[in-house]
């Protein structure tokens, strides 16, 4: 069981991703956690306490997904990473559409604080440095640039996707999968 700290912070994400950044306070944090009145600020005195703390949050779930992702076996081709991909952006636009959108607004609250994206860029570097390794087995002659690139492109689908909507199916493996293949298949010379 979580304890009132986590509790907080689920809370919090859920808020800030139902709600958007107005809608995060403190009070409505607790009301969403059920938790007692002042329950979230004698964790996170402040309002950028509380931002740094669910940016904390969400690094964590983040990791264990892709750690999770990282102990399957290596893809063989691009259009089989690019199906992982593909469901993957399916998963963080559809089911996890609420912590999805908290990210983004994470990530636009990192841009005017220092220390929250210090914070981000660590944890992307370890990323890259993990989405390279499964490029250089498909051939990226850069992987880790690659891998910078590719989860840029991934990422712009997905915002573009919850931000302007859609009532298709989200079927990103296309786009994905032609992007994987110019970067690691090497041109035929004449």
């Amino acid at each position: 069981m979580a304890g009132r700290r986590e509790q907080a912070l689920d809370a919090a994400v859920r808020v800030l991703g139902s709600q958007g950044t107005r809608a995060l306070t403190h009070r409505a944090v607790d009301a969403e956690g059920d938790l007692p009145a002042g329950t979230t600020s004698n964790y996170f005195r402040s309002r950028d306490a509380l931002l740094s703390g669910i940016l904390g949050r969400l690094l964590e779930q983040e990791k264990d997904a892709f750690a999770a992702l990282a102990g399957e076996p290596h893809p063989v081709s691009a259009d089989e990473l690019a199906g992982r991909l593909g469901a993957m952006l399916r998963q963080l636009a559809g089911p996890a559409r609420p912590m999805t959108l908290a990210r983004y607004a994470i990530f636009v609250e990192a841009a005017h604080q220092k220390p929250m994206r210090l914070e981000l860029l660590a944890w992307s570097r370890s990323l890259w440095s993990w989405a390279g390794e499964w490029l250089a087995a498909l051939g990226s002659d850069r992987p880790e640039e690659h891998a910078r690139e590719v989860l840029a492109f991934a990422d712009g689908l997905l915002l573009h996707r919850l931000s302007r909507g859609g009532d298709g199916e989200f079927a990103p493996e296309a786009s994905l999968a032609a992007l994987l293949r110019a970067l690691v298949e090497k041109p035929v010379d004449n």
